[in-house]
C-alpha cells in the first residue's frame, strides 16, 4: 500500500526530532577537505553519512578516487518504477576565524527558531533531507534510490568526475535531485533551473628584484601593490560593471527581487552603492561579475618603510550562463595583458574553472516537483530562480545522463549564511524541505512508474 500525503506528513513530523539529532552530530564533525586541515575529520564524516544510509536499508559503500571519500547507498526499484538519485555533499567550508561567530562553528545551537553551526544548511541538512524522506517511507519506498555524498564539493569536486565514470551504471537514474541550493524567501520554495559558471584565476605583478627603501627610491620606482591596484581597477568601469570584452551577458530574469530587500540580506552598510547596471536577478544571475577574493602583501602592522617587489591577486569571475569558461579565462588574461601598468611584469596562472548551467524545467517531473513544494508549503507557489554561485558537476550530470530530469533544491535562505560566520539553518523551513521531498519522491513514483 502506498502511503497518502497525510501519512508522509507525520511521518515527518515523527521523524524530526531524530533527523534533528542527527544533523547536530554531523555539524560537530569538521570534515574540512581542504589542504591544510585534518582529513581524518572528513573520514570520520563520511563514515557518519554511510551508517545513517545503512540505518535506511541502502547498500551502502565508501569510494574514493584521489581525493576525499564519497558515500553511494543503493536500494532497488519496484518493479516498473523509476529510480531517483539523490545529491548532497558532507564536507564544509573552513569555519574561518572563531571570533567572527556569535558560538563555536561546530557546536550547534538553536537561536530564534535557526540552528547555527558550519554546514547546518550547506549542506549537511541536505544530507539529512534524503534521510528525512527515506526514514518517512520505510520499507513503503515506491521509488529506487541511489544516495550520492560527495565529500569534497567546497574544494572543487577533483575527483568528482573519476567517480562518476566509475560508478556510472550504479549511478543513472531518471530523476537526479540535487540538494545544494536553496529557495527564493523563508515560506516562497523555488526551484533552481540556471547557476553562473566560475573561472578563479590569479595575476602577479612583479616591478623590483627585491624589496628597496620607500624614501630612498620612492617617486620614480612603481611599488608592485600601486601597480596591481591600478591593474585590478580597470575590471569595471565607474558604474562599477564589468569591463572586461568578451565575456558573455544577457537580460532578462523574470524574477522581481527590490533593491533594498537585496541590501539587507546582503548586509550592505548605509550609504554603499549597489554597482553595475540592470535589474538586480540580472546582475546576480545572467550577467558575469567579477571580484578579487584576497591579496598576497604585507599586512599593516608588519609591513615596513619599503617598495614591494611583488603582489598577487586572487580573482573570482563568475560567468552567465551560455559563457565557456575558457574563453572568458582567455579574455581576461587578454584584457589584463593589455592594461597592466607602467611595464610591470605580469603572470596570470588559471586556478580552477566550471561550466554555468542552465536547466530546461519543463515536463512532468517537474510539475511533480513543483506539486510537492506546493503542498509542503500549503498552497505557495513554487518560483524558478537563477542563483549566482556555481555548481560545475551538474553539466557533468546532463551530459552523462542526458535523459534525467535534473532538479536542484536546497535547504538554504537568503540568511543562511553559508560560508560565513554564523551559517544557519531555519527549522521551520526544514521540515517542509523535508516534506516536499518525500512527497516528490511519492509524485515521481505516480509519475514515471509503468
Amino acid at each position: 500500500m502506498s502511503l497518502s500525503e497525510s501519512d508522509l506528513r507525520a511521518a515527518i513530523r515523527r521523524e524530526m526530532p531524530g533527523v534533528r539529532a542527527d544533523l547536530e552530530r554531523l555539524v560537530r564533525i569538521p570534515g574540512v577537505a581542504f589542504e591544510g586541515f585534518d582529513h581524518s575529520h572528513v573520514e570520520r564524516s563520511a563514515e557518519a553519512v554511510a551508517e545513517l544510509l545503512r540505518g535506511c536499508g541502502l547498500d551502502t559503500e565508501i569510494v574514493r578516487h584521489g581525493g576525499q571519500p564519497a558515500v553511494i547507498g543503493r536500494k532497488a526499484a519496484p518493479a516498473g518504477a523509476p529510480t531517483v538519485l539523490l545529491y548532497a555533499h558532507h564536507d564544509v567550508q573552513p569555519a574561518g576565524d572563531p571570533g567572527l561567530w556569535t558560538s563555536d562553528p561546530f557546536e550547534p545551537v538553536e537561536r530564534d527558531g535557526r540552528l547555527y553551526g558550519r554546514g547546518a544548511a550547506d549542506d549537511k541538512a541536505g544530507v539529512m533531507a534524503h534521510v528525512a524522506a527515506l526514514r518517512a517511507f520505510g520499507d513503503q519506498l515506491p521509488v529506487g534510490v541511489v544516495v550520492f555524498v560527495e565529500g569534497e564539493e567546497e574544494y572543487g569536486s577533483d575527483s568528482l568526475d573519476t567517480i562518476i565514470h566509475e560508478h556510472l551504471e550504479e549511478l543513472r537514474s531518471d530523476v537526479i535531485v540535487i540538494a545544494d541550493s536553496g529557495n527564493w524567501d523563508i515560506g516562497q520554495p523555488a526551484l533552481t533551473t540556471s547557476l553562473r559558471g566560475l573561472v578563479n584565476l590569479f595575476a602577479e605583478v612583479r616591478v623590483l628584484k627585491s624589496a628597496v627603501h620607500s624614501g630612498m627610491f620612492g617617486g620614480p620606482v612603481p611599488d608592485a601593490l600601486i601597480a596591481l591596484s591600478r591593474l585590478i581597477a580597470t575590471l569595471h568601469d565607474d558604474s562599477g560593471e564589468v569591463a572586461v570584452s568578451g565575456l558573455v551577458g544577457r537580460e532578462g530574469a523574470s524574477v522581481d527581487y527590490p533593491a533594498d530587500r537585496f541590501r539587507h540580506e546582503a548586509g550592505i552598510l548605509d550609504g554603499v552603492d549597489l554597482i553595475g547596471k540592470g535589474t538586480i536577478t540580472d546582475r546576480i544571475w545572467t550577467k558575469p561579475s567579477i571580484s578579487v577574493l584576497g591579496i598576497d602583501a604585507p599586512g599593516t602592522l608588519v609591513a615596513a618603510n619599503a617598495l614591494q617587489p611583488s603582489a598577487k591577486a586572487k580573482i573570482s569571475v563568475r560567468l552567465a550562463p551560455g559563457e565557456d569558461p575558457k574563453s572568458a579565462f582567455q579574455a581576461v588574461r587578454d584584457h589584463l595583458e593589455k592594461n597592466v601598468p607602467w611595464g610591470a611584469q605580469l603572470e596570470v596562472t588559471l586556478e580552477s574553472d566550471g561550466l554555468p548551467c542552465v536547466i530546461d524545467a519543463t515536463g512532468p517531473v517537474y510539475d511533480a516537483a513543483r506539486a510537492a513544494f506546493r503542498d509542503a508549503w500549503d498552497g505557495t507557489e513554487p518560483v524558478d530562480m537563477g542563483v549566482g554561485g556555481s555548481i560545475p558537476f551538474i553539466a557533468t550530470f546532463q551530459d552523462l545522463f542526458p535523459d534525467a530530469a535534473i532538479l536542484v533544491t536546497g535547504v538554504e535562505d537568503p540568511f543562511s549564511a553559508a560560508h560565513g560566520p554564523d551559517e544557519s539553518l531555519h527549522l521551520g523551513e526544514f521540515e517542509r524541505v523535508c516534506v516536499a521531498e518525500a512527497l516528490l519522491l511519492k509524485n515521481v513514483a505516480e509519475t514515471l512508474t509503468k
